[in-house]
């Protein structure tokens, strides 16, 4: 994939977990490795228990918790999410998944196990993810110790193959982008809140110079709402249904504001990957 611009003008959109107050982003050099610092969803409405199987994510390295993404359920025992949140082999020590919609005030301990929370058995990037390009191949599978038993369609499903190059870039091709990402971020002030919540944003591009075949851009402003640091992973649902188009991935400046990158679960390599988890 070709991008006009070099790989430091992406940033990924995890957050670092701070422990004594909220979700602290590091800087933009940090941002660029894949275990990445929380985005949360920018100018969106709560998700309450509309989308049950998007769920929080926090990565320990070194056996202490220090990122957080989001993620969504494919199968009570599986969850999709970016590649730069399941990292390069051995970059995270463990892992686990938070299923309230809202950690923040709900019954758990978070960052560490206890109610509410499952631990993952095992965790997996794309085969040629790496961290110095984390954009180009951004997509990760979590496998849980234990189910999460939900309504059969409240699991994300996967896109046909090539299903978007279909889309039209118009405010009408809307997306519904869940996550545990931060609220607002700017110099003089940051609302990161571990609360599930929700935008509608819309198709900015595909299949450009900039996006690649493998990534789509989509709006991030006070009308449609989007995503920023720790809705990484998170689903961006094609229209209102359960089909995940793509997981968030990037931004391109530090205040979220403007677009929002996505990587495309549609091509060939990326839907063989994913089903090779799935029952």
């Amino acid at each position: 994939m070709t991008f006009r611009h070099s790989p430091a003008a992406a940033i990924a959109l995890a957050a670092t977990i701070a422990l004594s107050a909220c979700d602290t982003p590091v800087s933009t050099q940090a941002l660029l490795a894949p275990s990445d610092h929380p985005s949360l969803i920018t100018r969106g409405t709560l998700d309450a228990n509309d989308h049950p199987g998007v769920i929080l994510i926090v990565m320990d390295v070194a056996g202490s918790p220090a990122f957080r993404c989001s993620g969504t359920l494919f199968s009570p025992t599986i969850v999709v999410t970016a590649g730069h949140c399941t990292g390069e082999p051995g970059e995270f020590s463990g892992m686990r998944v938070f299923t309230e919609s809202d950690v923040e005030n709900g019954n758990n301990n978070y960052p560490n196990a206890g109610p509410n929370t499952i631990e993952a058995k095992a965790w997996h990037s794309h085969p040629l993810f790496t961290e110095a390009a984390f954009f180009l191949h951004d997509v990760g599978v979590i496998e849980l110790n234990a189910p999460v038993t939900l309504a059969p369609s409240a699991y994300g499903v996967l896109p046909g193959v090539d299903q978007l190059d279909a889309l039209k870039t118009k405010s009408s091709t809307i997306f519904t982008a869940v996550g545990y990402g931060v609220q607002r971020i700017n110099s003089a002030k940051e609302v990161a809140e571990k609360v599930r919540m929700v935008a509608q944003p819309h198709l900015i591009q595909i299949n450009t110079g900039y996006t690649g075949p493998g990534s789509l851009l989509l709006s991030n402003n006070a009308s449609t709402g989007g995503t920023c640091f720790g809705d990484s992973g998170g689903p961006n649902f094609l229209g209102t249904s359960n089909v995940v188009a793509g997981v968030t991935s990037f931004g391109k400046n530090g205040s979220c504001g403007g677009t929002g990158g996505v990587f495309r679960l549609d091509r060939k390599d990326v839907v063989d990957f994913v089903s090779s988890f799935l029952p």
